[in-house]
């Protein structure tokens, strides 16, 4: 393989680079060495073959999983898991607190965007705790019975806020 090599030189009137325009100021550069192969190249089922030939050292690992669309592999704390009797499951807010909101939320006037608004959450939230899906947040319960003016928690549950007296 060959290369041309070319010399530049500094032009006094344009202030750039340009070539010389001498044939005899350019060399014939020759390689001597070829491109090393790329890694998918020293992979292939030849390279390998070729590296048996040769007696050369072949190393090869299997990655764990490799090439599997498998997200979730299951193992044996999982099946336990399964065979348990008791079920795992995080506590939600009862329908009967959903029930006192919605009251609560209606005797006001607000709609569920009005009353989540007030809260400073999402209207999802205030849908899920209505619906009996949230997991309760003591926070936001004790937000909405401020705004609401309604005990949700407690045994007390369903009657007026008693408003705090400043001493």
């Amino acid at each position: 393989m060959t290369k041309r090599v070319y010399y530049f030189t500094k032009s006094e009137v344009f202030g750039k680079f340009v070539p010389k325009m001498a044939e005899s100021d350019w060399d014939t550069v020759t390689y001597l060495r070829k491109k090393a192969p790329k890694t998918s190249q020293l992979k292939s089922k030849q390279a390998i073959n070729q590296a048996q030939r040769k007696g050369l050292a072949i190393e090869t690992t299997k990655k764990f999983h490799a090439a599997t669309n498998k997200q979730h592999q299951i193992d044996k704390n999982t099946a336990k898991l399964d065979r348990e009797t008791e079920e795992l499951h995080h506590e939600t807010v009862g329908l009967d607190v959903g029930k006192l909101i919605q009251q609560g939320r209606q005797n006001k006037g607000f709609t569920q965007k009005e009353l989540a608004t007030k809260i400073n959450e999402k209207t999802q939230v205030v849908n899920d705790y209505e619906a009996g899906r949230a997991v309760p947040n003591q926070q936001i319960l004790a937000k909405i019975e401020r705004v609401v003016g309604m005990k949700l928690r407690g045994k007390e549950k369903g009657k007026p806020l008693q408003p705090k007296s400043s001493n």
